[in-house]
């Protein structure tokens, strides 16, 4: 995906997350995002706020600040991000543009930076705060993510509820997914349901997706 001018960024990037069948290795992860990438060459304006995603309160001033947050099991530094509005001049005009989303749902992001500053995964998680009307529809972007990288080769399992855990709107869904596409490991989680003792204003409703870069192809 190669860079377009900030008018058309987010529009260009609902489309591509609603094609399908996209090749890993020729194409970017996250705008103008790609595994492997040097973090020193993330364009400094494009992406806000940027802390540390296991260090509560340490803001960072940009991705050459990564050391600064904890490395995970993995060796792995976890910094959030969001989208910048003030470079999309849609946001102006609908809140349909503002703030974070991909295919429309509202989603928190991180980057996992390796030791020597090389974007090594994304993390793309739906946004637990957002409107009841896009919780209600969290699970739905799995199916985006996986039309996005094609719906063949996924592996897929089904996890039983636990005692007290009931529907919600009819759904029970606890899916884990995993695949492999080119030098991209994807693993790809979704749920609905609602635990024994929330009241039914409350229920989980999740997306997770992270995609992770490879040794072998």
């Amino acid at each position: 995906m190669t860079r377009t001018s900030s008018i058309w960024r987010l529009p260009l990037l609902l489309l591509s997350f609603a094609s399908g069948d996209v090749k890993a290795d020729e194409a970017a992860d996250l705008r103008d995002l790609s595994l492997g990438m040097s973090v020193a060459s993330i364009p400094p304006e494009e992406y806000i706020n940027l802390r540390c995603a296991d260090k509560e309160g340490a803001k960072l001033s940009g991705w050459n600040d990564f050391q600064a947050c904890p490395a995970d099991q993995k060796g792995l530094h976890n910094l959030s991000f969001r989208f910048n509005d003030d470079l999309n001049p849609l946001a102006a005009l609908s809140d349909k543009y503002q703030g974070t989303k991909l295919g429309g749902h509202p989603v928190l992001l991180t980057g996992l930076v390796d030791s020597g500053g090389a974007l090594q995964g994304i993390r793309i998680d739906t946004d637990p705060n957002a409107r009841p009307f896009w919780r209600k529809k969290a699970y739905l972007l799995a199916l985006i993510m996986k039309a996005r990288y094609g719906e063949a080769g996924w592996s897929c399992r089904e996890a039983e509820p636990l005692e007290g855990e009931a529907p919600v709107g009819g759904l029970l869904i606890k899916e884990h997914c995993e695949k492999r596409a080119g030098r991209r490991h994807l693993v790809l989680d979704r749920e609905v349901y609602r635990r024994a003792g929330q009241p039914l204003s409350d229920f989980v409703n999740v997306t997770r997706f992270i995609i992770e870069q490879t040794i072998d192809p």
